[in-house]
């Protein structure tokens, strides 16, 4: 299959999987919501915090290190993969056993504490197949993935619907994430071993070179985890399970969406890595795009957030969770910054100054938790919404600021008014046609963005295309 084929085969199969995963997960959390309530859904998103936790703690930035040096000419690719998914392994299992210690720190019910060690325990399969992702990111064919992930959403869903009908309690609702996991981790794994036979490896003198690499990327997990999450966790101890269910409804919604910038951003990373320093233009080209393009799919998520934020809280939560509709109109800015965040924080990878990055996030770090401090006690969840915008604004600007300086580049967007005109449309016409269906609102408000997108011609059909097509996707190498 021809390279740009494959790319495009790729983006097909990985969107409508992730599409898929995605409405999985909000089918799962209106289950959960409905069954336990703010404060039970308050305590589901503390253990899931937590998961972050230990996913920053285990991080150690294998992922992207392991992907950016087995994407280059000559790396010994077996080499490369058996002894950072061992390394992976064994600091995720570490995380495991230190996680009872951790959790009773914590003035958390004992129902609560046992959810944390559950995903403490699903994380060392999370963690096992998210580094060997490199490897189908290499040959271009991540749609493997997204399959393995959206069957492992399936089991979880089915778990979770099965825990609410019969009753069977908070930690069977968490167990349906361990077992998502383990189903996930099986499928890649098995997967894995067709392209690359690597096996269990310790070899101290490449696992120091590989750390001295990616620890500035590890330490950025952690710090991205305090910016991502730690609003929860003090939101848990300054307020309550209550107060975090309802900021979390909201939280959800969005979380459940920032897969596809990671999605894209990931597909096109391999080949602006192998750009950026022999082909500039081409490394300028394919950022372009990939910049018009987040702009284009920002725009309308933001509009349609906005006049609908009451009727998606209602099919996710429910009635109870109404005052989570205000949080969600605030956190949508967040989302859209995070599309943004997401490219510059990638372009720094591919540029080798993850340093200067883990610099930039400590800053963003400090400011988000001083933030929370300062407004959780007095504005509650509104006071962690605007903080979290803040942050990623933060992060934005700052990423940007850096690839301007040190990479020489800055993104351009052709047809930039055209754009949001076209959103400023579809925002006339979800106020003029308020009392429709949701789904009416829905469907017709996006139809007509793209079609004003059309006609102002601000996207060609073939432009929709550019990020597989261009003559340096098509260049890139075979790999078998």
């Amino acid at each position: 299959m021809a390279v740009a084929r494959r790319i495009a085969y790729n983006v097909f199969v990985s969107s409508i999987s992730k599409i898929l995963s995605t409405i999985l997960a909000l089918v799962a959390i209106g289950f959960i919501t409905r069954y336990l309530g703010t404060e039970g859904f308050g305590e589901y998103a503390i253990v899931l915090a937590f998961l972050s936790f230990f996913a920053a703690l285990a991080d150690l930035g294998l992922y992207p290190i392991a992907t950016r040096e087995i994407s280059r000419a000559g790396a010994d690719e077996e080499k490369i993969i058996s002894n950072i998914f061992s390394l992976r392994i064994i600091t995720a299992i570490a995380v495991f056993i230190i996680s009872p210690i951790v959790v009773w720190a914590f003035p958390y019910p004992e129902e609560v504490k046992k959810g944390i060690i559950i995903v403490a325990a699903s994380f060392i399969f999370s963690s096992g197949y998210q580094v060997l992702n490199g490897i189908f990111q290499k040959r271009l064919i991540m749609d493997r993935v997204a399959i393995a992930e959206l069957v492992g959403k399936i089991i979880q869903v089915g778990v979770v619907i099965l825990a609410v009908r019969k009753g069977l309690g908070f930690n069977w609702v968490v167990s349906a994430l361990l077992l998502n996991m383990v189903v996930s981790f099986t499928i890649v794994f098995l997967l894995a071993k067709k392209y690359v036979r690597f096996v269990f490896k310790v070899d101290l003198k490449q696992w120091k070179s590989f750390l001295k690499e990616s620890l500035p990327m590890g330490i950025s997990s952690i710090i991205i985890f305090i910016y991502f999450k730690m609003d929860t966790i003090l939101l848990s101890i300054m307020k309550g399970s209550a107060e975090v269910g309802i900021y979390n409804a909201a939280y959800k919604v969005l979380e459940n969406i920032t897969f596809f910038p990671a999605m894209v951003v990931g597909l096109v990373f391999p080949i602006m890595s192998k750009n950026i320093f022999i082909n500039k233009a081409e490394f300028k080209n394919i950022s372009n795009k990939t910049f018009k393009f987040f702009i284009v799919m920002v725009v309308p998520l933001i509009v349609g957030v906005l006049f609908l934020s009451e009727e998606i809280i209602n099919i996710i939560g429910g009635g109870e969770f109404a005052q989570s509709a205000p949080v969600l109109r605030i956190l949508v800015f967040a989302l859209g910054l995070i599309f943004f965040g997401h490219f510059f924080n990638n372009i720094l990878i591919a540029g080798n100054l993850q340093k200067k990055l883990v610099k930039i996030l400590a800053v963003v770090a400090i400011i988000n938790v001083v933030g929370n401090l300062i407004f959780i006690p007095r504005f509650s969840y509104f006071g962690s919404a605007y903080i979290s915008v803040i942050t990623e604004m933060v992060v934005v600007f700052l990423t940007a600021l850096m690839v301007f300086r040190k990479i020489d580049y800055v993104p351009r967007a052709e047809k930039f008014s055209s754009i949001l005109l076209s959103g400023l449309i579809m925002a006339s016409f979800l106020f003029v046609f308020k009392e429709f269906n949701f789904f009416m609102l829905t469907l017709g408000g996006a139809l007509i963005y793209f079609i004003f997108l059309w006609i102002f011609k601000a996207v060609k059909t073939s432009e929709l295309l550019s990020l597989i097509s261009r003559k340096g996707v098509e260049e890139y190498e075979e790999i078998p």
